[in-house]
């Protein structure tokens, strides 16, 4: 890679390699080793392969990332990494799952600025470097992503009170692209997460004209002290007042 690419390519190819190289992980070692040692030497490998190419090309720049130690000059910097090495461990762990990612995001002076979600088994990237258009609905009946183990019971009620389907998956990445592929119209969760969890995904989402918030409607924040995210929102635009009104009904 070369050292003049820009912040949205350097994410965007951070992302793809490290998917890369976690492809051919599965593929080495997935099918005669347990899954347990499979999934943590994919978070183990991955963060050492993005930290070490974010190294390489933006020595300056501080990392969070879930896999490191929390590096509290971070709170000093005025750019930060965010990544997830690997999001929906748990899926990448079934060999026949496709619903994992990698996100790579960079916080500049308070705003996120770039963004990455690969999603390496299904050979597909979306990035801040070429913002993704989001497709049209493909039918009348809103679909709300949901984990397919710890299905949210605000979605569940939201799904009721809209006459909505919901479309269970893994990875959050996986689940924000799914409101900007068209794939599905919503993306509500109330559980908590943390900042790597989302800040790669709300820069695509938002890159694109989606909407990403609080469920209240405020702004999300990254590059905190403390760096859980009691709650997001992802959701087509034209949807997001009515979707909003509901969450705050349902609460």
């Amino acid at each position: 890679m070369s050292h003049d690419v820009d912040d949205h390519e350097l994410a965007r190819r951070v992302a793809v390699e490290a998917g890369a190289m976690l492809v051919e992980l599965r593929d080495a070692i997935g099918a005669t080793t347990s899954t347990d040692v499979l999934r943590a030497r994919g978070d183990q490998e991955s963060h050492r392969f993005i930290v070490d190419l974010l190294a390489q090309h933006r020595p300056d720049d501080a990392v969070l990332s879930e896999e490191g130690v929390d590096d509290r000059r971070r709170l000093d910097c005025s750019r930060v990494w965010i990544v997830d090495p690997l999001d929906g461990t748990r899926e990448f762990g079934e060999l026949t799952r496709s619903d994992w990612a990698v996100h790579v995001a960079l916080w500049v002076d308070g705003e996120l600025d770039a963004g990455a979600v690969a999603m390496p088994a299904r050979d597909a990237v979306f990035s801040t470097a070429q913002p993704p258009q989001t497709l049209a609905c493909a039918s009348d009946l809103v679909r709300i992503a949901v984990s397919r183990t710890r299905p949210p019971r605000i979605a569940r009620e939201l799904a009721g009170a809209m006459g909505a389907e919901l479309v269970p998956m893994g990875s959050a990445g996986v689940k924000a692209m799914a409101v900007v592929s068209g794939d599905v119209d919503v993306y509500v969760h109330t559980g908590g997460q943390y900042e790597w969890d989302s800040a790669a995904p709300v820069a695509v989402a938002r890159s694109a004209g989606v909407h990403a918030s609080r469920i209240d409607g405020t702004a999300l924040q990254y590059n905190r002290s403390n760096a859980w995210l009691p709650d997001l929102l992802v959701c087509r635009q034209e949807l997001s007042e009515r979707v909003l009104a509901l969450v705050d009904q349902l609460r």
